[in-house]
């Protein structure tokens, strides 16, 4: 039976072609809505132009095709949503949930990301740039992932986040979050390596008087075990378009599926249709990453 309260998504970023972690990442979430009967969209990331490059979200849509992972309703740029982006910002800065920041990169640098507060409680200088960044208080933020299980942050010890850069771009949180909320989604399946987006997340969804989500953090695919995940910044090769069927296969054994060697022969819907009749998140590795050398390409 059709869920019309499961809403799941993926949302890529145009910094870079899809690769075989962000296969398996939008598979995660594909598998996940069809088989809650849900429905699942496609967002595109679309907010720091000094990092897309050319075309590269037509291909990312096309890519998708290709693999079958066929998406509900209309694709979301977030390029054109700076209007939504710009009221919720009005809304913290009325509620004085916000403060410059004029620290830079090169202050920060060695903090390990926490940003420890220097510009909390001082205005900026005159005539300054400045970010404006969350107040994040003392308190723990609990939720209990479907793949990872019970997971608790210190928000401290993640620090206040930007909300809006210097350069006048919104931040990848924000972003986020509103859009999630105008999406109505409901659950979000996505890499181990975003896991500590999702208390940022959850904190700021309660701030802006938005509805928690359910979470979901897959392991990410490694080159090697204990290595780099595969990333765009790590120059992963993308994914080929001419034959999808052998890494579809490979990607539903990094969930936890069991696929025979015959599936590979089968057709891309066929493929695709196997994984929703078998999926469970539950059989998902509750890890925080995978390395490619152990799955294996055949039985």
């Amino acid at each position: 039976m059709a869920s019309k309260l499961y809403k799941g998504r993926f949302a890529p970023s145009p910094s870079g072609l899809l690769h075989f972690g962000s296969l398996t990442a939008a598979l995660a979430s594909y598998l996940d809505a069809r088989a809650n009967g849900g429905t699942w969209l496609v967002r595109i990331e679309d907010i720091d132009p000094h990092r897309e490059q050319p075309r590269t979200a037509d291909l990312i849509l096309y890519v998708l095709e290709a693999y079958g992972l066929e998406w509900d309703d209309n694709v979301i740029y977030q390029s054109r949503r700076h209007e939504a982006y710009q009221t919720a910002l009005v809304h913290l800065i009325k509620h004085r949930s916000l403060y410059p920041c004029t620290c830079s990169r090169k202050k920060l640098s060695g903090l390990n990301g926490t940003y420890p507060g220097y510009c909390r409680n001082k205005p900026p200088p005159a005539g300054s740039l400045f970010s404006l960044r969350l107040k994040c208080p003392d308190i723990k933020i609990e939720f209990h992932d479907l793949i990872q299980g019970k997971k608790k942050f210190e928000l401290t010890q993640l620090g206040d986040f930007i909300l809006l850069r210097k350069d006048l771009l919104y931040a990848y949180q924000l972003a986020v979050c509103v859009d999630d909320q105008f999406q109505k989604i409901t659950h979000v399946v996505r890499g181990y390596d975003l896991i500590d987006s999702t208390p940022r997340q959850i904190y700021l969804q309660s701030v802006l008087n938005y509805r928690r989500l359910n979470y979901a953090h897959i392991p990410v695919v490694t080159e090697v075990d204990g290595g780099e995940k595969l990333s765009k910044q790590n120059k992963a090769q993308p994914i080929p378009l001419d034959e999808p069927r052998p890494l579809l296969v490979k990607a539903m054994k990094v969930l936890g599926l069991n696929p025979d060697r015959q599936l590979r022969d089968a057709s891309v819907t066929n493929i695709i249709q196997w994984g929703v009749d078998r999926w469970n998140i539950h059989r998902v590795p509750a890890t925080n990453a995978i390395p490619l050398s152990i799955i294996s390409d055949t039985q």
